[in-house]
């Protein structure tokens, strides 16, 4: 497939977000071992640690050493799997209240560098002049190069009010940028909202988190008291990473019928396995604070178009294939990333500050799907822009990270094939002409796919993605043939209301 953009984190003014989890918090701090632990192997791991305590070159701190091994270890089983120390673990925590400290971008790893995938909104690096495409060369007197994106990532936190000097590369400069941000704690709005046209709404996610089923309530109260007589909506989950699962419940509740199945998980634990509801005591923070109960009931039958991209993971794919499931919603845009894990945060004693993030379940649709690896296709391609999308090949998902959790209904894996040097120039001719483009706003007028769902609302023809890309596999898309719209080769097409 060639060169890709990397290890895509949210850095929500410091903390990674992640392609995110859809997040269970653990109360549970230790459960009981299925199984005697292996001495042999343990008495090798203490040996280890003996000879590095006396053989190695210097004095190595015995908490430094436990705490590495106990990283390394869980690490080891998937992309999303993790240990989270006293301060990792509070700013995770943070992260699902929509707030965090730092200077406020979404990045990737690009050439060894850390790369801006974008500024957030009104945060201290977008106010400091940061902009897409932008390549971080130094954090401080440190170069990027040879740090791995988490490390970098951990430069850029700190504590409110402190300062860090970033050295940036940017394509046009001749010289260096060398730019002093001070980080801020920053609350970051989940839902965005906006009436687009006369009776056709926008309602954005950016993120899953705790305030979000509430917030999107409420913004779309106040859409219908201005506009009584809405015609169709847009939801919009493009670069939506996930997070914390009652949001994607809740969601997902707001626009389907009472009581539906909305996702159910399996794993190896009893509590792995199970189902989840339409139903307030699945998504709201607490007894009688049901978020969606003054929602009019027109909610529920509203035509609905759901928009989608490589960044849609996780919390985002449980609403979108629950919605596609039963056939509430048209599924437009690209297919998602395909992260179909759940991870539990699980407090570990004795003070219960740190905790491991663990993969401990997949998910599935209402109809049984596994996402894992595979994503949702879209009941109707649509490109990013006008002319096409560049960069369709060339963005990362779920299957293209390392130690990636198999698909369980889909055992046979795909040799990863290496990219001859022809395809290595196209990847590079792609990204050299994507850089010349203007960086998209999602919901701005210049938004090609939230145009294309509203003229699909209406009624109106719909400019189909030029190319359409083949399923990552013959079983994608026989999974998903029965699922699909009919979608004609055209590259318009009539639709009716719905």
């Amino acid at each position: 497939m060639g060169s890709k953009l990397k290890n895509i984190s949210l850095i929500g003014l410091g903390v990674v977000a992640g392609i995110a989890a859809s997040i269970q918090f653990d109360a549970i701090a230790q459960k009981s071992a299925t199984a005697p632990l292996p001495l042999e192997e343990v008495r090798q791991l203490a040996d280890v640690f003996g000879l590095i305590k006396s053989d190695y070159v210097e004095p190595v701190d015995d908490k430094k050493l436990l705490t590495e091994a106990i990283s390394g270890m869980v690490a080891s089983l998937d992309p999303h799997s993790s240990y989270l120390d006293k301060k990792g673990y509070k700013e995770l925590r943070e992260m699902t209240q929509g707030k965090f400290v730092g200077i406020g971008i979404e990045v990737g790893m690009e050439e060894g560098y850390v790369k801006v995938i974008s500024p957030i909104e009104d945060s201290p690096a977008y106010r400091a002049g940061i902009k897409a495409g932008d390549l971080i060369t130094r954090l401080d007197a440190t170069p990027v190069k040879g740090l791995t994106l988490d490390q970098a990532v951990k430069r850029m936190r700190g504590e409110p009010n402190t300062k860090i000097k970033l050295t940036i590369a940017r394509k046009d400069e001749d010289k260096p940028i060398i730019v002093t941000i001070t980080r801020q704690e920053i609350r970051v709005q989940s839902v965005k909202a906006k009436v687009v046209e006369p009776g056709y709404g926008w309602v954005r996610i950016t993120q899953f988190q705790e305030p979000t089923v509430n917030d999107m309530a409420k913004k779309i109260e106040a859409m219908y008291a201005e506009n009584p007589n809405m015609k169709g909506l847009v939801l919009d989950l493009r670069n939506d990473p996930g997070g914390v699962l009652p949001g994607a419940i809740g969601v997902s509740a707001a626009f389907l019928p009472k009581d539906v199945v909305v996702v159910t998980t399996n794993g190896q634990l009893p509590s792995s396995k199970a189902t989840f509801y339409a139903k307030p005591e699945f998504y709201a923070s607490g007894p009688g604070q049901d978020g969606l109960a003054k929602l009019p009931d027109a909610v529920k039958k509203i035509p609905l178009v759901v928009l989608v991209n490589t960044g849609s993971a996780s919390a985002s794919e449980i609403v979108a294939g629950a919605l596609q499931d039963y056939k509430r919603a048209t599924i437009m845009g690209s297919q998602t990333f395909g992260k179909g894990s759940v991870q539990s945060i699980v407090a570990l004693p004795p003070d219960r500050q740190t905790a491991v993030k663990l993969t401990t379940a997949r998910y599935y649709t209402p109809n049984g799907r596994s996402i894992q690896a595979r994503g949702i296709i879209p009941d109707m391609l649509v490109d990013e822009y006008a002319d096409g999308d560049l960069l369709k090949g060339l963005r990362v998902r779920e299957a293209d990270l390392t130690k990636h959790l198999t698909n369980d209904k889909d055992k046979e894996a795909e040799a990863a094939g290496v990219p001859k040097a022809d395809e290595l120039e196209e990847d590079q001719r792609l990204i050299a002409l994507s850089k010349k483009r203007k960086p998209l706003e999602f919901g701005s007028k210049e938004d090609f796919q939230l145009a294309q769902a509203v003229n699909f609302l209406k009624g109106l023809p719909v400019k189909l993605a030029k190319a359409t890309p083949p399923a990552e596999s013959e079983k994608d898309a026989a999974a998903d043939k029965d699922d699909k719209k009919d979608v004609k080769k055209d590259s318009t097409k009539k639709v009716d209301k719905k």
